[in-house]
């Protein structure tokens, strides 16, 4: 088995009302290693939300995206989304209920399976007992605790997390950070997250690019800083100075 999990070839996206030259992603060659945390850092409109969804399978668009060696032009189950919205869980079930859900349309009938499969993914986001609760009881930071336990109940290959900790409170969005580092270290799947905020991507990411209008790269490096990341770790100042550069030098030229 290869250590490149994806491999997205000469991928180039545009909304059916423009024309190719002014495509939201234009010609976009990446490929991500297995177990790999891929932070995507990049202006307003540059694409990175279109980059997941292409790679989810929600977009239609030229060029090709490898699973494995396979093409994958429609959704799946080894490729799971988790947004930034709270209200990606239906408010009429429970948190179990919505664990389970996508569970049944996987063909897991087994009522006891499904039970035991939502159980093990709540207690891997610190939401045990709360399998009950409706998604209104719950506040911003347990909601999207639900939502990636959602996605690991369904033990994808890649989870693709569009802005998940944008709207929550700082103190929230640390605790959430760590936790999520502990999961991807646990877990056998690869992680591609869009953040604006490059301490969070510098804090998550083994690997960091930064992209351009049109999806072009302008910095793909591999993060050396040893974890756990704080600003006083060694090499940090260095690294959040040619991102920050990379972000708003090129935005402002």
């Amino acid at each position: 088995m290869t250590d490149m999990i994806l491999d997205i070839k000469n991928l180039t996206m545009a909304y059916e009302n423009n024309a190719e030259d002014e495509a939201i992603i234009k010609s976009l060659n990446l490929s991500v290693k297995r177990k790999e945390f891929l932070c995507i850092l990049g202006a307003s409109g540059c694409g990175k939300t279109t980059l997941l969804r292409c790679i989810a399978g929600f977009e239609k668009y030229k060029g090709e995206i490898l699973v494995n060696g396979e093409l994958k032009a429609d959704p799946g189950t080894d490729r799971i989304m988790v947004f930034q919205d709270f209200n990606q869980l239906f408010p009429w079930k429970t948190v179990e209920q919505n664990i389970q859900y996508p569970l049944k349309k996987q063909g897991i009938k087994d009522k006891s399976e499904q039970k035991k499969i939502s159980e093990e993914a709540l207690d891997k986001v610190k939401l045990s007992g709360y399998g009950h609760y409706y998604p209104y009881q719950l506040s911003g930071g347990m909601k999207q605790r639900v939502a990636i336990a959602k996605a690991l109940a369904l033990k994808p290959e890649i989870i693709l997390m569009d802005e998940p900790f944008a709207a929550l409170d700082a103190m929230t969005r640390n605790q959430l950070q760590k936790e999520l580092l502990n999961i991807s270290i646990q877990e056998d799947c690869t992680i591609l997250f869009i953040t604006h905020n490059i301490q969070e991507a510098i804090v998550l990411g083994t690997r960091i690019i930064v992209l351009d209008q049109g999806g072009q790269i302008l910095i793909d490096e591999e993060n050396s800083i040893k974890r756990p990341v704080s600003p006083a770790s060694k090499g940090y100042g260095e690294f959040w100075e040619r991102l920050h550069d990379a972000l708003y030098k090129n935005a402002h030229s």
